[in-house]
């Protein structure tokens, strides 16, 4: 597949690669347009940008918009489709680039272009009789899609500010092979089943109210699983040298400004007063990670340094963007900050990488692996961020572990490796980092002395592997569709008794499983038992235990597990030691 570039060049791309589904579904999004603006000539472009997953466009209608009007647009894109037309890229002064979208009406664009310098040459983008300025990259015929649907219609306030109008926001995907579509379709369905939110509130384990729009509230069973998630966590990390620490949760203004959160991340921040001073609500860890590090001074004989931090951030999102756990204001960051002297950078990135990779493969993860780059809006020399950008490809390619190259997408301080789950529907998510800074330390005069005695810089990595444990958490659920194994599982056995005349006998069995550190739950309803089952099936708990009469009279239980064909659920009657080795067996691979 051919990609048409701003410079009128073209270049061969993959759909598989990033910037081939990019360049794909950004084209597929003035494909959107180009259909609305011949159907309605009226309604008024906004943005239309490729996402992770498909693309969407903004519109100003000037009329009711409803889902029954998807229908219209897309057989319009698909008659688009079939016109094979070529892209065609150019430049227009910013002076005509304004005149050419006023004199279309298009007030959106043209408010874009006045937001740009006076001297810049715009690109321009040419499909037919449709023209779009953008950076692009486009695929360079129309052609190449194949198959486009689209999914649904939402609102996005104009430049995501809740003071300007509500526009209309048209979500679509699309691919050069219709079974793809077929396929993304059913893993919608699926993914649809495994909502976290649902299954969240069905389980037991999050609520978010009203109350507190975008902040979590965990439920006693969510609170065992989000405790069992920080213990395995926190266990890695002792073996693996980390020296857990906690930092406030609100910083004075200076310090933000000193590391560069005030002028690039201000606008999610939380203030409040303190004293006549401006505080911030930390949406991030590593400034005071930075201030840990300085409390005392250090050799280069105890560097590395590995502070680890499960850090309480709050972040403004919009309320727009908030969903379950997947996008919060409030979540716990899994966050580590490494202090090395640049011969250790190699090798202690490579260790990340290594329990990034541990952890992943524990909950049945695959993952791919991106290297970000530097962003136009960075601080920094070239020098520095070429130097981190080749450490980490290096460290990669020396493990062995393929990459793709995420163009412009670093952290404003230094370039990352980000780790993409792909989880058991086929979604990917992005969850761990590895952040390579050479920028913070020095923003923050920290020094250690070098062998030579004399003062020198360290380099800092940031790192999380979870991300945000709260969004992790809405993953789980989802890859598992709530049956959590064994050691994750809130509840690991059900314990169901037959009649009252056995609750004894159950409670006894009781006491001895949560003795042995078995997480257990006892159904002593006045119920038939198959009923009983139902609801623990519904429950998604691993195991059953049936006290009754035989049980009783052998001195054994009955078990049924969760998973397996129906016909090998029922693993009939055993003696409750051999049911807690086996149990206990499968919490200690953790």
């Amino acid at each position: 597949m051919k990609v048409l570039l701003k410079s009128g060049k073209t270049k061969e791309v993959s759909f598989d690669e990033r910037e081939g589904k990019k360049a794909f579904w950004h084209t597929s999004a003035h494909i959107l347009a180009q259909a609305v603006k011949r159907i309605y000539p009226d309604a008024k472009c906004a943005i239309g940008p490729a996402t992770e997953n498909g693309f969407y466009y903004d519109f100003d209608f000037g009329f009711s918009f409803s889902e029954e009007h998807l229908h219209i647009i897309e057989e319009e894109m698909k008659k688009i489709i079939k016109e094979s037309l070529s892209l065609n890229v150019y430049e227009l002064e910013r002076k005509e680039a304004l005149a050419y979208m006023e004199g279309h009406g298009e007030s959106y664009k043209a408010e874009l272009i006045r937001g740009l310098p006076d001297n810049e040459k715009i690109s321009y983008y040419r499909q037919g009789e449709y023209s779009e300025f953008c950076k692009g990259p486009h695929i360079a015929n129309i052609c190449y899609v194949k198959a486009i649907k689209l999914l649904s219609v939402g609102g996005a306030y104009w430049k995501g500010d809740e003071h300007n109008k509500m526009l209309t926001r048209i979500y679509g995907i699309s691919f050069p092979k219709k079974s793809l579509l077929e396929e993304y379709m059913n893993m919608l369905k699926e993914a649809r089943l495994r909502d976290h939110r649902k299954i969240g509130k069905e389980l037991g384990i999050f609520a978010i109210y009203e109350e507190g729009a975008g902040l979590p509230f965990f439920l006693p069973k969510g609170m065992i699983l989000k405790n069992i998630l920080i213990d395995y966590w926190r266990e890695l990390h002792r073996q693996e040298d980390y020296q857990e620490i906690q930092t406030p949760i609100m910083l004075n203004r200076n310090l933000w400004e000193t590391s560069g959160h005030w002028e690039h991340y201000r606008d999610i921040m939380y203030t409040t007063m303190v004293d006549n001073m401006e505080y911030a609500i930390k949406p991030m860890s590593c400034p005071g990670g930075m201030l840990v590090y300085k409390s005392e001074p250090h050799s280069y004989r105890d560097l590395p340094i590995r502070l680890a931090e499960l850090g309480i951030v709050h972040r403004n999102e919009k309320s727009g963007q908030l969903h379950g756990l997947m996008r919060v204001r409030e979540f716990t960051q899994d966050d580590a900050h490494i202090f090395m002297t640049e011969e250790q950078i190699i090798d202690e990135i490579q260790r990340v990488v290594k329990l990034i990779d541990m952890v992943y493969k524990r909950f049945g993860f695959k993952y791919h692996v991106e290297l970000s780059t530097q962003p136009e809006n960075s601080i920094g020399s070239k020098e520095d961020w070429e130097l981190a950008t080749k450490a980490l490809g290096d460290a990669m390619t020396s493990m062995g572990i393929s990459y793709s190259i995420n163009e412009g997408d670093g952290a404003f301080y230094g370039p990352k490796l980000d780790f993409h789950l792909k989880d058991s529907v086929g979604r990917t998510w992005q969850c761990g980092t590895i952040q390579l800074d050479f920028q913070l330390p020095q923003r923050f005069n920290a020094e250690y002395t070098g062998a030579d005695g004399k003062k020198r810089r360290p380099i800092m990595i940031h790192r999380v592997i979870f991300g945000s444990i709260e969004r992790f958490i809405g993953i789980l659920i989802e890859h598992y569709a709530g049956k959590f194994p064994v050691w994750l599982a809130p509840v690991q056995v059900k314990l169901l008794s037959v009649s009252d005349k056995y609750m004894s006998y159950a409670n006894k069995i009781m006491k001895i499983l949560k003795e042995a550190g078995i997480r257990v739950e006892a159904d002593t309803r006045n119920e038939k038992l198959g009923y009983k089952i139902r609801e623990a099936q519904m429950d998604k708990v691993p195991y059953m235990i049936i006290a009754g009469e035989k049980e009783q009279a052998n001195n054994t239980i009955s078990v049924r597990q969760r998973d397996g064909d129906e016909d090998k659920q029922n693993m009939g009657e055993m003696k409750l030691e051999e049911f807690m080795e086996k149990v206990l067996s499968l919490n200690s691979k953790k």
